[in-house]
């Protein structure tokens, strides 16, 4: 069978590149014979096999440009302008090739030759680009340049890792929605869960505003907490859980940067559960939270039927602060009524109402504190979902420790470390990678962001062309 120019033109170079390769590794091992610091030798074959790998490279992304007088993509005409050398930073360093540029009109151009690979922002190689995203979501720059350059793969510059989440998040945020449908059918409950909990909270995250005073002066006039780190707001997670009959837990984890009441995440949540109870109808749903207002207006608006229960650990945390406020703070008597009446409200049916009922009696004997009626006013508010020993005897969730993790992992580990501070497009890009990382879904996730880097590519016959008037620069190099 004859094989075609192309493909045999390729085939004749990689033999070409792997007889190099086999050449430079005979001497290099004549050089280290014996072999002395293992290491260091490690590290040239190292070297030789990336450079191997690199000219193969670099000769098939050269073959999938094209050099004719003009091509059709999405059904409108490109005519060739200019051809010149590029360097692209691909998994294994960077490659240098000859590529063509197209231009429709005046302004817009386009390269065939990343079109049909999948160049990432015209810079970097898909995988290149999948590896680097990885990396930034998990570290910082300057701790994933080190990395690299400890590994002795590819070489990109500690700016350009900074510059690739904004990149991602320009991307991804406009398909957003519809990414997220796909990864959310590809969500398969697992066959043995039994409960799926919902959950979302917020973690205070300092942005680069600019305008501290001017915030805290804000907040002041709108009646918020004026306190705290200024120039910081409020980053949103959730999550969804399923949980099997023994309490073991699967995660789906989300996040976003600041946003007024959490409107995008909440309708991400809503979908994801929907999508799961459309799998399993069956599924006994509960819903997590602090105490906060506005996470329950969404929990108990807006989300299907189910059980709805305050987190027993922040539940404590006013018990203990309502004792305090009546015994004095972490006396003998407040720590033994505490330890007494967190039994109660957890273990005992209805504990809440006698939880109640032994504040308000402390509230009459201290009027004048005003904390300790806000403490009598939590519970009572939250009476209806704090039903412990009934959630307990039915194997359901009563703590939102889920949550809670989240909201260090995906957003303090990565995002509040010393001297950082954020706009949007850079930090949503982190917090929607390390999002798909956390939950199992970055493959897939990767997979629907770079198709959005392709397209098709059809040369357009001599018949078609119409003469393309060339402009100051379009030059021939």
């Amino acid at each position: 069978m004859q094989v075609c120019q192309p493909l045999a033109e390729a085939a004749n170079f990689s033999c070409h590149a792997i007889q190099q390769l086999e050449q430079k590794l005979a001497v290099l091992r004549q050089e280290h014979s014996p072999i002395k610091h293992f290491e260091d030798y490690e590290g040239e074959i190292h070297k030789l096999f990336i450079e191997a790998e690199q000219s193969v490279l670099a000769e098939d992304l050269t073959g999938l440009d094209i050099d004719v007088p003009a091509i059709e993509v999405s059904g409108v005409c490109y005519h060739r302008v200019l051809r010149s050398s590029e360097t692209y930073q691909s998994a294994v360093g960077p490659v240098r090739v000859l590529r063509t540029l197209y231009r429709n009109g005046k302004d817009h151009s386009i390269i065939p030759l990343e079109l049909q690979a999948g160049i990432v922002e015209g810079y970097w190689t898909p995988k290149a680009a999948k590896q680097a995203v990885w990396m930034v979501a998990q570290m910082p720059p300057g701790e994933a340049k080190s990395l690299l350059d400890l590994i002795g793969n590819m070489t990109p510059s500690e700016s350009s890792l900074a510059r690739l989440p904004k990149k991602f998040n320009a991307q991804w945020e406009p398909n957003r929605e519809a990414f997220e449908d796909f990864l959310w059918e590809s969500v398969k409950v697992p066959e043995e869960a039994v409960t799926a909990a919902a959950s979302l909270d917020g973690v205070m995250l300092p942005m680069k505003d600019g305008k501290r005073q001017e915030k805290r002066e804000q907040n002041r006039v709108d009646g918020k907490r004026t306190r705290g780190p200024a120039g910081c707001q409020e980053a949103s997670c959730g999550t969804l859980s399923f949980y099997d009959a023994q309490g073991e837990r699967s995660t789906v984890r989300m996040s976003r940067m600041p946003e007024s009441k959490k409107v995008t995440l909440k309708q991400s949540l809503s979908a994801l559960l929907s999508e799961a109870l459309r799998q399993r109808p069956d599924l006994t749903l509960v819903k997590v939270a602090d105490g906060a207002k506005d996470n329950w207006t969404y929990l108990a608006n807006e989300l299907p039927e189910g059980h709805e229960v305050v987190d027993f650990y922040h539940a404590a945390e006013h018990l203990k602060k309502a004792f305090d406020l009546s015994y004095g703070e972490n006396s003998n008597k407040s720590r033994e009524k505490f330890i007494t009446y967190r039994h109660i409200l957890k273990e005992e049916p209805e504990g809440v109402e006698k939880v109640i009922k032994a504040l308000a009696y402390q509230h009459k004997r201290h009027p004048r504190r005003s904390k300790l009626k806000t403490e009598l006013e939590y519970f009572r508010s939250n009476r209806t979902r704090m039903n412990y020993a009934e959630h307990l005897s039915h194997n359901l969730p009563i703590g939102s420790g889920v949550i809670e993790a989240t909201c260090k992992t995906l957003v303090t580990q990565r995002m509040k470390c010393s001297g950082m501070r954020w706009r949007h497009p850079g930090g949503q890009g982190i917090l929607t990678a390390r999002s798909l990382i956390q939950s199992g879904m970055f493959d897939n996730g990767w997979k629907l962001l770079a198709v959005t880097y392709c397209a098709k590519v059809t040369e357009v016959g001599m018949d078609n062309v119409i003469p393309f008037p060339m402009q100051k620069g379009d030059l021939e190099l």
